[in-house]
């Protein structure tokens, strides 16, 4: 199948729940993956594409609720909870920790589909937003160790003289290295690669704020 349409992970110890929810979800033209329990879950192949996982908060292994806090940070897809025995703080805690929604058996398919349907535009902004930094950072290693120096200097202000001083360069050698860094990360102007390095977390160590004037 398209790993391009979008596709809802399944886990549920409820066979009957697993084959209704499958059906109508590829009746609504996604594809599905069905799992039994957290383990199962745990030890499958993680879709590449835009994803959802509809998950039960009862499962015979560990509850749906310890596995979100274990996935945290994990890049998992965004999380919708579904329960036939849902309350108000296993709803707040789920939430809190980031679930898109937190489903109480039985709902209705509208209100399903409009949990899922979050879901998948929460994950396809969050896999735009990982394929941007991997190419930022792609374009990063392609500097030389002497540009990585000369980069956060020039993000932070300093003047072409002021990181030349830091570096110990010529101010003319300082300003073809600055070139060569604003050509390989892309970067239009200065404020577009301060926007790239902020995004790329590159640490700023120096600033002309409090500098005496010369």
């Amino acid at each position: 199948m398209n790993p391009e349409v979008p596709i809802v992970l399944i886990v549920d110890d409820d066979p009957r729940v697993r084959e209704a929810l499958g059906e109508l979800l590829e009746a609504h033209g996604l594809r599905v993956a069905t799992y039994a329990s957290a383990g199962e879950y745990a030890g499958a192949e993680k879709p590449r594409g835009p994803a959802c996982l509809l998950l039960d908060v009862e499962l015979p292994d560990i509850n749906g609720l310890d596995l979100q806090a274990q996935l945290a940070g994990a890049g998992h897809p965004p999380i919708v909870f579904i329960t036939g025995h849902g309350d108000i703080p296993s709803s707040v805690r789920a939430i809190k920790r980031g679930a898109v929604d937190f489903l109480t058996k039985p709902f209705s398919e509208q209100t399903l589909m409009a949990a899922i349907d979050a879901a998948l535009v929460q994950d396809r902004d969050a896999l735009a937003e990982r394929a941007d930094l991997d190419r930022l950072q792609a374009r990063y290693e392609t500097l030389t160790p002497r540009e990585r120096e000369v980069l956060p200097l020039i993000v932070s202000g300093l003047l072409n003289k002021q990181a030349a001083a830091q570096l110990d360069l010529s101010e003319v050698t300082l300003q073809v290295h600055r070139r060569n860094v604003l050509r390989k990360m892309g970067a239009a102007s200065l404020p577009d690669l301060v926007r790239i390095a902020g995004r790329l977390r590159i640490p700023v160590t120096h600033s002309r704020r409090g500098e005496k004037k010369a």
